[in-house]
């Protein structure tokens, strides 16, 4: 008896394939200029914000949402401002923002599984107005990455050439964290706020290993993260285990794989 028979399966594998392949491509960015520490600090300030949205009533996508790019340009500014270095400001927000997530846990009176759904993920409970989000997002983050690629590229491996070129480096930056918030949101109903910052980094990490150079790293990337995603997600329901965790301990092994058989290491040895 087949699995995808189930209305839950389907659309569970169709948000696991968009998320892994969102997260992988905006991964790519993030692995080769170094912002998974901010990747992790906005993937937990998103409990702020979905906390927030519950509290009041707000569509929590959307208060999600608010909430992580209000988080990513924040600390964008702050650490542009020369007056605290970035990891300081990441770790400021980081703590501030999960602590008001905690704050108004209290406020809620007792544990909420709905709630914390969004810190574990819960893949097999997404709705069809969850993958409409995932969807219209989705191709927003693709869009924006397809418009403004040259620019992202060259941003990305020699900034002081794109400030010579006279490109608006710091908008340009400011960009890729609103798309780094953004997939931040539509990927924590699927493998959850804690988990969420690994899927984005790990198939671009191994997709590194593999790739020499940034388009076929970037086309690497995206079928790691899809191939961990469904690889994960039938796992999970076969072992009983936990949807989110199972995709990202997939995609962790593919990484260990490719650093073991990795062409850099090799040259290296």
């Amino acid at each position: 008896m087949s699995i995808l028979q189930y209305a839950f399966m389907q659309r569970a594998l169709v948000a696991a394939v968009l998320i892994g392949a969102i997260c992988a491509l905006i991964g790519v960015y993030v692995v080769l200029r170094g912002l998974a520490f901010i990747g992790s600090g906005i993937a937990h300030a998103s409990f702020g914000g979905v906390a927030l949205g519950y509290l009041v009533g707000w569509n929590l996508m959307l208060s999600a949402l608010g909430f992580c790019l209000l988080v990513a340009f924040g600390i964008g500014w702050v650490s542009r401002q020369g007056k605290v270095r970035e990891d300081t400001a990441i770790g400021v927000f980081f703590s501030s923002t999960m602590a008001l997530g905690i704050l108004i846990i209290g406020l809620l009176h007792g544990y909420n599984i709905d709630l914390f759904g969004y810190l574990f993920g819960s893949i097999l409970a997404v709705t069809q107005g969850d993958l409409w989000w995932t969807i219209g997002l989705g191709l927003v983050v693709v869009a924006v990455v397809g418009v403004f690629y040259k620019e992202l590229l060259l941003v990305t491996f020699d900034p002081g050439i794109a400030r010579a070129m006279r490109m608006p480096v710091d908008a340009l930056h400011f960009l890729l964290l609103g798309l780094l918030a953004i997939t931040v949101v539509v990927s924590i109903k699927v493998v959850g706020i804690v988990l969420v910052s690994a899927l984005i980094v790990t198939p671009a990490a191994a997709a590194y290993q593999w790739a020499e150079d940034f388009l076929p790293m970037m086309g690497l990337s995206v079928a790691i993260g899809i191939f961990s995603a469904i690889a994960g997600l039938f796992l999970s329901y076969w072992l009983n285990t936990a949807s989110g965790a199972s995709i990202v301990l997939v995609s962790t092994l593919v990484f260990f794989c490719a650093l073991a058989t990795s062409r850099k290491r090799r040259v290296r040895g």
